[in-house]
Parts: structure tokens; C-alpha cells; sequence
């Protein structure tokens, strides 16, 4: 998570406030698409006409959008909002949303850096020289083309089906994509007009592709990065770094800007990539929960997904609190995070001798061997979170400084505790972040620590006259076991918007990933911190959404005839749920390390190598999708909205939004004891396989699935069955929630759905 963008919801509230009343804002008209007259040869024109017939500035339109949205987004004041939501052909005008940034190991953990047998005679290598005829579209804050990430060395020629280009700027040239970065783009017509004409923040801040935030070139090369020998952060985690799909092709669309993230600018981007050719869209950016219909990001990815386009997203940044994810429309893939076999390890030896042991990425000389005295303020005008401007150095000079987690970034509470004499610092974890730890790349001395450590060491300050830490530095551990837990910070379910969807989709690895890095911003991504590095080490589920990505990049590659819904359907089913001691997966989230459910986790961890072949998949069509839309009580200029066809009707719509061909099930027995859903498979692996049924339950659910075998003579054959989930009367429901499974397996395929029960609607 780039601290660049840490504190940009106070910063968007800042400039709020310094518009008056009747200033312009950039507000998104939603259009009827059924309402165009005749008499206008293109939506442009009539988008144009509409906005002319209310305003005189030309200059109001700032983007028109083809197919990632029906509308525009335009420069208003609040007047010609009221004109135009009084139009009959404008469904809805609304205010521009700023998302957030949801801020080499992992193919050796994911089984990526060896060939593990045949795929439908090719080996999985194969595969993967295959992938470059996909192309990712990444939208995040831009690309950095001069990292060996994406050099283009042994790479054929572009795809001639490919339509997009290489844009210039002040300090871009459009010489620098070559056959690897087929494309970059910018847009920044939302974000220009939020800030008045103007870049608060960074004065200098130029309009191109160029990525100054390092955000975008992290997830770009993880998802499809070429190979680099010898790449580190600044010596940590060595080794040779690789995205998931080395032989994909590069797309760079830069929506993201130093205040966030606009709406329009990330339509704009989704309607370009679009039209542009790519094959898997890679988001890590998200909002809050909101209908569908005002989902931005939702609508552009429908579209997206109507032309075969998989859209993957990340979760989002806001756990361990439930129902706290962003991304949820069925259509997106939704990804949460975990770590990685591989740690950081650091020491903080007490007075006491009491040897605790954390992590961090600090890199410098170091603080001696001598211990120095030990501070802790907490109460003290919130010193112990060490705030900008709330040490006194008289109290800190030459100390190692105890900062609480949470508030600001943790990279700043070390620049903090730097800036004021502090020779070192503690960064604590509280009660929200659980044990979970997370490594960064400090301007001082610090150790990370967990919240058990964290209340050991906070007590010990208390209860010693003259406390003392000396602090040291254990470079790189692989194989740490367990591994993967599920990240704290990963957001969790359940869906707000839709309940019926179960949501995470499934995680896979966002902690103290390495990954390319723009060489425009230090690895803290604090303005102070000058120092340069190719590769940076950082955590988030922005990190784990371009690992699935890249991974559907593979799947493509190998099924180019599959849908978006197909791949991810082969990705959730295949996921695995027990950790490398052969244990169910964990919460980092939580205190007592406990277990992790399908709120956290989704399906599972992702398994590259058992979704080249899952067996059987859940696909679902557009005109399914639009039934789903039906079922949500939407008004059907809504339901046109998202599916952008003039001749949507809901003729067809569930009765349930359960009733979705989704590969998980989430049940809800809110006024009811029971619910019945149905599902469809597609036999994608060997003809005459025959699955049988497996169910776990837990003690206050029965299910029953009919039929319990299912024969498929044929490939391509679809079989449906319908299971019946039953809550028992009597049963103990203080919980209020329990999870299960449903899996048809034979010997060559388990195919793997979790289920999750709810008795009240959050």
C-alpha cells in the first residue's frame, strides 16, 4: 500500500471544503441508452447535445464513455445537475467517486517456477510461452517502462488484434514500450478538475503514463513481469524476480493520481482498455459497498465481461472487521490476501533479557550492540501512535520510541520518531491488528511486533525505573511455517450488496511481496526518504489481486475458448484450504490464531497448476448475469444501465439472487427455514467421468443434494443438480453464522465449493 496514498480521504474532504456552494464538481450522467434519438449518428454527439442544451462551456465534457458505461462524466455546477436529472433520457447523475489504492517469492510458493507434468499434451512451461498472445490491462498509478520488469527480450511480435498505444509526455516517450509494455495510457481529467486545475499535493506532478507512486509497477510486474536475475530490496529477499505470466503482455493505464483514484478517470481508463484489446483487466483500487448500479467499477467490469474480458479486483484493506469489502459484483473476480512462506525476522532484546522477535526491512548500519534506553508515552497527546508534531525530542533524543499501530502509515511513524532525535523504534500492533506483521523498509532502526509481544513490551516500560532495547536485523528466512494465514487486513465478508454471494472469491499471496518498483519514489514512499531501488517489498491485497490476474492470464492461454466466468469458476473450486503443515488456514487477524472461514478466505488459497484443470466448471452467461440483476429489485432503466442493451427486459429474473450459477453458496435463512438453490456444471476435463457428491454441514443445517452422482458421457456436457439446505428447528443459532462445503469429486478432480450460513441479514 503506497503511503503516497494513505491519508487521501482527509485530503478529498479538505478540498470539499474549499469550494464554495455553487462551484463545479465533476458529476457521472447516467444515460438511457434506449432514449437516443435517431437523429444523433453516435452516443458522443448526443452525450454532447444533452450537455450544450444546459451549459455554454464546451469545456464542461470531460470524458465520454463507449462501452464501459452509457453516460458521461462532466464539469457541473449544482444547477445543471437539476437540469439534467430532470431530462427523461438521464437515469441518474451523481457526484465522482474517489476509490483507493488497495496497497521473488511467490511462483516458487504458487508451484510456477517448475514444470509439474503434462496439460492436454503441453507442458505447464508451454503454457506459459503460449500467454503471449493474452494481454493484461493494469489500472493503478502508471508503469515505470525502464524496469527490467518488463524488458522484451525473446518476445514475438504484438498481437494484431491489438489497438491500443503508447502515449507521450513531459517525461514519457512513447519509444519506451516496446513488446512486453504493448501500451500506457493516462487520464486525469477527473482528478484535475477535483483539485480545482490544479495538483495539490505534488506542485510537479506531470500528466503521462509515468508511474511516480511505484504502485502500479509493483502489481504490473507481478502480474506478468518478465524475468530479472539477482533483483532485491536493498539485499532482502533475494533472488530472481518473476510476475505470474512472464510472456503476457503489458498494458499500463494510469487513473490513480497523488489524491486517488476519480470514477470518471477509472471509466474512462476501463472504456479504453476495452476497445484497446486486452484480455484480463487488473484492478487494485476499490470503494465502499454500494448498488450495482452506482458501482462504477462494477459497471465498467460488466461490460468488460460481456466482450470475455476477466476482471479481477482486489478486496480491499479493511480488515479484520467484517463486511468490509469492496469489489463484489459477481462478475469480478474478489480477492483477498495472505502471506508468503518467507519472512523478514527482527529482534528486540529488552533489559530484562526478554528476547522478542518481530520483523522489518530496515536496511541501514544499524544501531551498535549497546542497548539504549527504551520510551513509551502512552496518553501523551497521542505520542504513542507518534503522530506527526507529538514526540518532544528532550523526551525521545537517542531512545528507542514504542509507536502504537494504527492512524498513520507505519513507514511515517518511524520518520516520526527519526525526525525527532529517536534512534530507533517498535512498531506495536493493537487489538485491530491482531498478530499479523507486516515488514517495511524503514528510515530508522524498527522492529515490527505482534499484539501479545507488543503488551509484554508496553508493560515492561511500565513496571522498569530505567527500561532498555537494543534492536538487530535477521535478513531473509524461507519456509516459515504455517503458511499462508490469511492476511489481517484483508477485508472480509459478507457481501452488503448482495448476501446471496458468497464474496471473498479466494486469496492469494499480498504480504511483503517483491515486485518492480519506480525509481521516481523511495521504498517508503515518503517524500523524505531519497534513497532509489528497481525492486520494493510491500503488503496489501492490491499485491495479491495481479497474482490472479496473472494466473487468469495462464488460463486464458490455455483455454482461450473459456469465459471469464469459466476461469474463475476453475480458480475458486480448485483453491486449497489447509496450510503447509497440513492444517486449515488461519487468521492473522486474529489474537488466539484461530481458524479462518469463507468470509476471509473465499474458496481457498489459489492453486495455479489444479486450475489449468479443474474437471468441471460453473459458467454463467451474460443474459444470467442480467437475471441475477432482475432479481435485485432493480428498475429495469438500472438493469439496462449496467448491461448497456436498450432490449434487456426482465422477462427472465430468479426468484432468489442465490440462484446464480456461482461456485460457492451463501445462504441466508433470514424469515426462513429453507432455501433451495440449483447449479449447472460443464464438464471441461475427461469424457465417461463420473463425480459423486460430498457434503460438510455444520450440526444446525441439513442438506440434501439431488442427484448425489452425476455421469458425464461427454466434454462439454452440462449436468445440473439442486441442493436443499434446511435450518433444524431447536438448533443454537447464537452465532448467528457457520460455514460448510459442497464437493463433487472422482479421482482425478475434487471440485470444491464452500457454503456459507447466515440466520440474519447484517
Amino acid at each position: 500500500m503506497a503511503s503516497s496514498m494513505a491519508c487521501f480521504f482527509l485530503l478529498s474532504f479538505l478540498l470539499a471544503l474549499s469550494f464554495s456552494a455553487t462551484a463545479k464538481q465533476t458529476y457521472l450522467v447516467h444515460m438511457k441508452h434506449s432514449a437516443k434519438p435517431q437523429s444523433f449518428a453516435t452516443h458522443h454527439d448526443w452525450y454532447s447535445s444533452s450537455l450544450q442544451s444546459i451549459t455554454s462551456t464546451s469545456e464542461s465534457l470531460l470524458y465520454t464513455y463507449s462501452t464501459a458505461f452509457p453516460g458521461f462524466a462532466a464539469s457541473l455546477d449544482p444547477e445543471e445537475v437539476e437540469s439534467l436529472r430532470k431530462s427523461e433520457a438521464v437515469l441518474d447523475v451523481y457526484e465522482d467517486t474517489v476509490y483507493s489504492l488497495h496497497t521473488t517469492r511467490t511462483p516458487e510458493f504458487l508451484g510456477l517456477n517448475a514444470d509439474l507434468g503434462l496439460f492436454d499434451g503441453h507442458t505447464t512451461l508451454d503454457i506459459d510461452q503460449a500467454s503471449h498472445d493474452v494481454i493484461i490491462g493494469v489500472l493503478d498509478t502508471g508503469v515505470w517502462p525502464e524496469s527490467r520488469s518488463f524488458d522484451d527480450t525473446g518476445m514475438p511480435e504484438i498481437p494484431t488484434r491489438w489497438k491500443g498505444e503508447c502515449e507521450s509526455g513531459a517525461d514519457f516517450s512513447a519509444k519506451l514500450c516496446n513488446k512486453k509494455l504493448i501500451g500506457a495510457r493516462y487520464f486525469s481529467k477527473g482528478y484535475h478538475m477535483a483539485s480545482g486545475g490544479s495538483y495539490l499535493r505534488k506542485p510537479k506532478e506531470i500528466e503521462s503514463p509515468r508511474d511516480q507512486d511505484g504502485h502500479g509497477t509493483h502489481t504490473a510486474s507481478t502480474a506478468a513481469g518478465s524475468q530479472v536475475a539477482n533483483a532485491s530490496l536493498l539485499g532482502y529477499a533475494s533472488g530472481t524476480a518473476r510476475g505470474m505470466a512472464t510472456h503476457a503482455r503489458v498494458a499500463g493505464y494510469k487513473v490513480c493520481w497523488s489524491t486517488g483514484c476519480f470514477g470518471s478517470d477509472i471509466l474512462a481508463g476501463m472504456d479504453r482498455a476495452i476497445a484497446d484489446g486486452v484480455d484480463v483487466l487488473s484492478l487494485s483500487l476499490g470503494g465502499g459497498s454500494v448498488p450495482y448500479y452506482r458501482d462504477t467499477i462494477a459497471i465498467g467490469a460488466f461490460a468488460a465481461m460481456e466482450r470475455g474480458i476477466f476482471v479481477s479486483c482486489s478486496a480491499g484493506n479493511s480488515g479484520p472487521n467484517k463486511a468490509t469489502l469492496a469489489n463484489v459484483a459477481p462478475w469480478i473476480t474478489t480477492v483477498g490476501a495472505g502471506t508468503l512462506d518467507r519472512d523478514f525476522p527482527a529482534y528486540a532484546v529488552l533489559g530484562d533479557n526478554n528476547r522478542i522477535t518481530g520483523v522489518s526491512l530496515y536496511s541501514g548500519t544499524g544501531m551498535g550492540n549497546k542497548p539504549v534506553g527504551l520510551i513509551y508515552n502512552k496518553g501523551h497527546s497521542s505520542s504513542n501512535l507518534c503522530l506527526p508534531g507529538s514526540l518532544e525530542p528532550a523526551l525521545v533524543r537517542g531512545k528507542v520510541v514504542v509507536c502504537d499501530r494504527g492512524i498513520n502509515a507505519r513507514v511515517e511513524k518511524g520518520a516520526v520518531v527519526r525526525d525527532a532525535g529517536g534512534i530507533g523504534m517498535i512498531l506495536a500492533n493493537t487489538e485491530a491488528s491482531g498478530e499479523e506483521l507486516v515488514a517495511d523498509s524503514h528510515l530508522l532502526p524498527a522492529v515490527a511486533v505482534g499484539r501479545k509481544a507488543g503488551d509484554i513490551i508496553r508493560e515492561y516500560v511500565k513496571n522498569n525505573a530505567n527500561p532498555t532495547a537494543l534492536l538487530s536485523f535477521g535478513g531473509t528466512v524461507l519456509n516459515v511455517r504455517p503458511s499462508p494465514v490469511v492476511a489481517a487486513f484483508s477485508s472480509r465478508g459478507p457481501n452488503l450488496v448482495t448476501p446471496q454471494i458468497l464474496k471473498p472469491d479466494l486469496i492469494g499471496p499480498g504480504v511483503n511481496i517483491l515486485a518492480a518498483w519506480s525509481e521516481g519514489v523511495g521504498p517508503t514512499g515518503l517524500e523524505k526518504d531519497t534513497r532509489k531501488t528497481q525492486f520494493n517489498i510491500i503488503s496489501g491485497t492490491s499485491m495479491s489481486c495481479p497474482h490472479i490476474s496473472g494466473v487468469a492470464a495462464l488460463l486464458k492461454a490455455a483455454h482461450p475458448r473459456w469465459s471469464p466466468s469459466a476461469i474463475k469458476s476453475a480458480l475458486m473450486t480448485t483453491a486449497y484450504m489447509v496450510d503447509n503443515t497440513n492444517s486449515p488456514l488461519r487468521d492473522a487477524g486474529s489474537v488466539t490464531g484461530a481458524l479462518s472461514n469463507p468470509w476471509a478466505h473465499g474458496s481457498g488459497h489459489v492453486d495455479p497448476h489444479r486450475a489449468l484443470s479443474p474437471g468441471l466448471v460453473y459458467d454463467i452467461s451474460t443474459d444470467e448475469y442480467v437475471a441475477f440483476l432482475c432479481s435485485l429489485g432493480y428498475s429495469i432503466d438500472h438493469v439496462q444501465a449496467i448491461g448497456k442493451r436498450p432490449n434487456i427486459t426482465c422477462s427472465r429474473k430468479f426468484s432468489d439472487p442465490g440462484q446464480l450459477n456461482y461456485p460457492s453458496f451463501s445462504v441466508v435463512f433470514a424469515g426462513k427455514r429453507v432455501v433451495r438453490y440449483t447449479r449447472e456444471l460443464t464438464n471441461v476435463g475427461e469424457a465417461g467421468s463420473i463425480y459423486e457428491v460430498a457434503v460438510t454441514a455444520p450440526p444446525a443445517v441439513a442438506v440434501k443434494v439431488n442427484p448425489t452422482k452425476l455421469v458425464f458421457r461427454n466434454v462439454g456436457d452440462k449436468l445440473r443438480y439442486t441442493v436443499t439446505f434446511v435450518a433444524k428447528k431447536g438448533a443454537n443459532q447464537a452465532a448467528r453464522y457457520e460455514f460448510g462445503s459442497i464437493e463433487w469429486r472422482n479421482v482425478q478432480h475434487q471440485v470444491k465449493s464452500p457454503v456459507s450460513f447466515a440466520w440474519t441479514q447484517l
